[in-house]
């Protein structure tokens, strides 16, 4: 009954840029298995009421279906696609951004000893679970709201995102949650070292140095890095720097050398090889099949 309803209430709130009248809140509705896409996670919360969709981080795959839900802690480079959809059976999802701020407070709102501690080292950046009852429940409420007249939203939003963040922090993904509000946390140092890549990545760094900058000796920042990215330091730049190449590549399909200079590549022959080993293509030919109007670039959830 729960999914039934859910279903129900997503088909008629989605929207063509998957926005919804709730600040922070997506709906998803695709309608056909799509090809594997890159993409960044942003730290989500995405439950699944239809489909599935499987998506890569490094060397890891996750899939998720109907029932379950997916939390993201940090903005990782995943390439991401519905591998069950249909115009019959549309893949429908959810969307809830997660702020670390707003995990923060309901932490220390948190009566004493009512939450298990987080452990010392920082944990997967992205983890998927069946999604319980409770947390279905509050979901469910937050897409009636949907419904209901803009006065209502505007108070009753807020006690519902709480609620679902509880059920997130409280459940069976909860380290991972909990680490996003710490600020103190391992995530929290891994996540300041991704911010740092990823706004420069056409620029060549030492790991040692970006380590410092997160504040951690190298040793543990290359062994928190791996656990939450699934990736070195270096590979997670080269991916940054690859879906950047093709999202310039959408709008300059002429220009592969100057793409591949503009996101730190010196040899064009070392970046049309990378290109290619990501994408499948070389970038030339990748271009010719990519026609976003400038400026745009294909919305999601993870």
């Amino acid at each position: 009954m729960h999914l039934d309803e859910f279903r129900a209430l997503l088909e008629r709130h989605a929207r063509p840029d998957w926005t919804t009248d709730v600040d922070g809140v997506f709906v998803s509705k695709v309608e056909r298995p799509n090809p594997p896409s890159p993409s960044m996670t942003g730290t989500i919360l995405a439950v699944i009421a239809q489909g599935t969709k499987s998506i890569a981080l490094g060397e890891r795959v996750y899939e998720y279906g109907a029932g379950q839900y997916l939390v993201a802690s940090v903005d990782l480079p995943i390439t991401g696609h519905y591998t069950e959809a249909s115009p019959e059976r549309p893949a429908l999802g959810f969307g809830l951004t997660l702020e670390p701020s707003a995990v923060a407070e309901v932490l220390l709102q948190a009566e004493a000893g009512g939450i298990p501690r987080a452990g010392g080292g920082a944990l997967p950046g992205i983890a998927v679970s069946d999604a319980p009852a409770p947390l279905l429940d509050a979901v469910i409420r937050m897409l009636r709201l949907l419904d209901e007249p803009r006065r209502d939203r505007a108070v009753l939003a807020p006690l519902i995102k709480r609620e679902i963040l509880w059920r997130l922090i409280s459940g069976e993904q909860g380290g991972i949650v909990r680490q996003l509000g710490l600020a103190d946390s391992s995530l929290s140092h891994i996540a300041r070292a991704v911010k740092w890549i990823r706004e420069h990545y056409a620029e060549a760094f030492r790991v040692e140095d970006v380590a410092r900058l997160s504040g951690m000796s190298v040793s543990a920042f290359y062994r928190n890095f791996q656990a939450v990215t699934a990736m070195s330091p270096i590979q997670f730049q080269k991916q940054i720097r690859l879906q950047e190449a093709r999202l310039l590549l959408a709008t300059h399909p002429h220009d592969v050398t100057g793409v591949g200079h503009r996101v730190g590549y010196d040899s064009a022959s070392q970046f049309s090889r990378e290109y290619r080993r990501r994408f499948g293509a070389p970038p030339s030919q990748d271009a010719e099949r990519l026609h976003l109007p400038a400026g745009t670039a294909a919305a999601g959830l993870p």
